[in-house]
Order: structure tokens, then sequence, then C-alpha cells
């Protein structure tokens, strides 16, 4: 992977690291790249039980590289095709964003400081969300007169209910940690210095669960959000048959009636 994103993978779980801690880890082409190639990566690896995501220096992301986007509009502008750049949505922020939310594994998000525009999309996106106490989330969207992307559009209402969301979208603010708790932002707020240990534990645990019964949950979350509870008690009856096939479900059941701890095989 390109230095913008670092890639590591220690006992079924991959650590993704935005590493352009001078910039606030913003979003060139370079890095919305090595994030959705590495995403895809740790999507389709076997030995990929769970993925961390965490961004270096002061902040987990800013969004859009703005002094690079300016340049490209500028470009486009000439050629007369300025809607051209907006080309990145579909081609970087819809599939990272994509990729986040339906790896049939889970993803923590450990947001260490600003979050802000597709950066705050892409941890909202995560299936668990941790944050230090320092940080802060803002949609910024509008803020530079465009829309929702990076699945914000679909992801923030379901966190924080359409009222709210559509307050948060339409004036943008930072919305602090503390504050982010409390709408639903986030799962956990600790403090600063313990993040990176406590988004390590909580993925860590993840990366040795039953990573296909994770799988269906993250499944049938997705789709109940869309369909009515007929449609989703189907759906719950056919992943459960499959959950119920799995290996992992032998262990466990085997594991309760000899009062031991299991040890999943993710499988």
């Amino acid at each position: 992977m390109a230095d913008t994103v670092l890639y590591e993978l220690t006992d079924g779980l991959a650590t993704l690291t935005l590493n352009r801690p001078d910039a606030m880890n913003a979003l060139n082409i370079e890095l919305k790249v090595a994030l959705r190639d590495a995403l895809r990566q740790a999507a389709d690896d076997p030995a990929v039980r769970a993925v961390l995501l965490i961004g270096s220096g002061r902040a987990f992301c800013v969004g859009q590289d703005l002094k690079e986007h300016i340049g490209l509009l500028a470009e486009a502008a000439e050629r007369g095709d300025g809607g051209q750049v907006m080309g990145t949505v579909k081609e970087h922020y819809n599939p990272i964003t994509e990729a986040i939310a339906t790896m049939p594994k889970p993803v923590v998000a450990a947001v260490n400081g600003v979050a802000a525009g597709a950066g705050a999309g892409f941890a909202f996106a995560a299936d668990y969300r941790i944050a230090a106490d320092t940080a802060s989330f803002n949609t910024s969207f509008a803020g530079v007169a465009l829309t929702a992307d990076s699945g914000v559009s679909w992801t923030l209402q379901r966190l924080v209910g359409p009222g709210r969301a559509a307050d948060l979208l339409l004036f943008p603010r930072n919305v602090s940690a503390e504050e982010a708790l409390e709408l639903g932002m986030v799962s956990r707020v600790v403090p600063a210095a313990e993040l990176a240990d406590e988004a390590m534990a909580v993925a860590r645990r993840l990366a040795q669960g039953p990573t296909a019964a994770y799988a269906a949950i993250k499944e049938s979350l997705a789709f109940s959000a869309a369909h009515g509870l007929v449609e989703s008690l189907a759906k719950e009856d056919e992943l459960q048959v499959r959950a119920g096939a799995s290996d992992d479900h032998r262990i466990a059941v085997e594991a309760f009636v000899k009062k031991q701890k299991p040890t999943f095989r993710g499988r």
C-alpha cells in the first residue's frame, strides 16, 4: 500500500492508518485510492477478521483536500467540464464507504481528532466508533456549497434521527465528542491518551470473535433498515440458518455446555 495508508495485519486484525498527519489526513487522490484499495484487500482477505481504522497525528480525517481540489476545479474550468471533478464521489468515496459498511467483518473507527466531511462519513459507516475526548465531528458539506456524500445522507439519520441529521447538514458545526456520544454518533468516548489502547482492545476482541455471525449481524441490520417487519423476519430466518450451520456456533455451544471459553475460528 502507498505510504498515505499504513496497513498492518496481526492476529486477524487489519489496522489501517490514514497517514497524512501534516495535512490532517485530508483526502487527496493518492490517499483516497490507497484507502479504497486497502479496504478492498481487507474485505477479501480471509485472514482478516476485523478492521481498525484510525488517523495519524492530531486528526482522524478532515475530508476532501481542498488545496488539491481547487487546483482540479481550475483545470476543469479551463476544459469546460467542471462537474467532472466530482467524479471522485463515484470513483473513491462511494467504494470506500461501501467497503466499510458491507465487508463481512466488523470495522472499528478510532476517531482521534477532527472527523469532517467525508472523514466523518467514513467513521459513520463503521460498525463501532470510539472517540477520544478531544475529537469532534463536522458534516462540513454545506459550508463549501456541497451536499452530503460518503454515505452521510444514509448513515447520519440512522444514528441521530432525520431531524438532527438535517440540522447538522444544513447548519454545519463542530460537534464535541461528549455531544456526539449523547446524540448516538459514537459508541464510546475515552481520554485521548487511552484511545489507541482502548480501540485496539475492542478491535482485537472482535477479531477473535465469531466472524461469520458478525457478518450476518451487519447484513441483517442493513436489510432491516430498509424493509418492513415481515421481510426482516424472513431475513433473520435465512441468516440464522446460515449461522446455525457454522463451525463457530457448534464450538460456542460445546464450550457453553462444558463451561469453557470458546475459541472461534471465524467460520
